[in-house]
């Protein structure tokens, strides 16, 4: 819902949408015009949260790698090579909002110590706050990226932070494709830079860099951090009650501004 698409309805009274991300949407747009906007916040937070650490699992302990090399018949020709502890590491977030805080609740069952990197410290929280993302990319062994979408946050993770994380460190991200540089991401996994990724999402969608799918140390998902029976069927009732609010002269439940 950009502007233009904004401006060619007249009548429009109310936008519900069904996701937390707001970067397609133009607030402003519809704030100069009065209309409220609804979306799905916190409904989501867990399955989100539950992705990260999916991924972050995966690519460490070469889940997907090693299913790979069983259904290939590759262990009958040897054992298949180490991988990486998860437990007791350092983990870095980009973005401590609902689903950030998320994710570091999960992480406190692996023991890992967590910091974080936002605009501003975020009131309250128990985690250390780093002020530069580079020191952040420095100091962690995985850096998840959970922060918004949008112009203000596109290429933030940059070449520069990439190789800050180094060639045992890991990326991942349940966010918006635009926040990495693709390109070098894709360079940093092609050379090994960092040890690797796990990618929920990816800058233009549906198409993937077809360079990443000959590389094992990164772990490619659709966009489905969301996607399970319960949370859709719970955003899609979010969608229905921010409507239905409108309609009765209420508040929408989750406004976006």
């Amino acid at each position: 819902m950009d502007a233009k698409t904004i401006a060619a309805l007249p009548d429009l009274k109310v936008i519900s949408s069904f996701g937390v991300g707001l970067d397609t949407l133009d607030l402003e747009a519809a704030k100069q015009r009065g209309i409220p906007v609804g979306y799905t916040p916190d409904v989501l937070n867990d399955c989100v949260a539950d992705t990260a650490f999916a991924l972050l699992l995966d690519v460490s302990r070469r889940i997907t790698e090693a299913d790979r090399a069983v259904r290939q018949g590759a262990w009958k020709k040897g054992q298949f090579t180490a991988a990486t502890r998860v437990t007791g590491k350092r983990l870095g977030i980009l973005g401590l909002g609902r689903i950030g805080n998320a994710i570091a609740k999960r992480a406190s069952g692996f023991d890992m110590e967590v910091r974080y990197h936002n605009r501003k410290p975020a009131q309250g929280s128990p985690y250390t706050y780093v002020a530069s993302l580079k020191e952040l990319a420095q100091w962690c062994d995985y850096l998840v990226i959970a922060s918004a979408g949008g112009a203000e946050t596109k290429g933030l993770v940059s070449a520069e932070i990439l190789d800050a994380i180094g060639p045992k460190g890991y990326v991942i991200n349940i966010s918006r494709g635009t926040v990495i540089d693709e390109a070098a991401l894709v360079d940093a996994l092609t050379h090994q830079r960092i040890a690797g990724a796990g990618l929920d999402v990816f800058e233009r969608e549906p198409h993937v860099p077809e360079a990443l799918f000959a590389l094992d140390n990164v772990v490619l998902l659709p966009h489905i951090a969301s996607n399970t029976h319960e949370t859709r069927a719970d955003m899609a009732q979010r969608v229905e009650d921010n409507l239905a609010a409108f309609f009765a002269g209420k508040p929408l439940v989750s406004a976006a501004w």
